[in-house]
């Protein structure tokens, strides 16, 4: 659906920078909806989406959207110390892992959030105890998934798969309110979120912008 998206933007891009693909690392709590995200940009099933309380993701897979973009499905955090222990070292291993020596392999980190949620501990916990350890802050972003539940289901039109105006102005002051509370946790200093609906396909192309508008400018070095 995306494979075209923005297209010569992202070439043009690409082509400044002089590398691809651009590597993206999708993290999250469990249950924020990363692999249902990642079917969303491909507008088919791509990625198994876990059911229950059991999550689907224990393993890093990639998939390319264009030969210019390829994401990353990470394990959630959030289902016990163990696994956290566990899901952590895969990511940090992936966020210090490199390529030609002279550079890392990822280029930006997108962080989703439950947009429903009052509890953003978890994800506090993946920026501090994980990302941001290892990775630039000035390359990760913020995104809000399931912004169809964020109201329990409640003001979202069934019709036209899209936020009344009253789960609207929610989404926008929560949106704010995840930024600030981000920022205040953790020192993170990030764009207004994104908020979308990976299971309607709502504001998916806002999202990709998101992440093409904050492209890095140059291949990320080690130092």
């Amino acid at each position: 659906m995306y494979e075209n998206y923005r297209k010569d933007d992202i070439e043009k891009h690409i082509k400044s920078i002089g590398f691809h693909p651009l590597d993206v690392m999708v993290a999250g709590a469990t249950g924020a909806g990363k692999s249902s995200t990642m079917n969303g940009f491909f507008n088919r099933t791509v990625a198994k989406v876990g059911e229950g309380v059991d999550p689907e993701t224990m393993q890093l897979d990639s998939y390319s959207l264009t030969e210019t973009m390829r994401f990353w499905d990470t394990p959630g955090l959030g289902d016990g110390f163990r696994r956290d222990e566990e899901h952590s070292k895969k990511m940090s291993d992936l966020l210090l892992k490199t390529h030609h020596d002279n550079y890392y392999f990822l280029d930006m980190v997108l962080v989703i959030v439950e947009a429903g949620t009052r509890d953003i501990g978890t994800t506090n916990k993946l920026l501090e105890q994980v990302i941001l350890k290892n990775f630039p802050p000035e390359r990760v972003v913020i995104a809000l998934n399931q912004a169809d539940f964020a109201m329990k289901g409640k003001h979202w039109n069934p019709v036209s798969n899209r936020p009344d105006e009253i789960l609207h102005q929610f989404l926008e002051e929560r949106a704010i309110s995840v930024q600030k509370r981000i920022l205040e946790s953790t020192g993170l200093n990030v764009c207004k979120p994104v908020y979308y609906s990976a299971k309607y396909h709502y504001n998916i192309d806002k999202l990709y912008d998101l992440i093409i508008d904050n492209m890095p400018s140059e291949p990320r070095k080690v130092h």
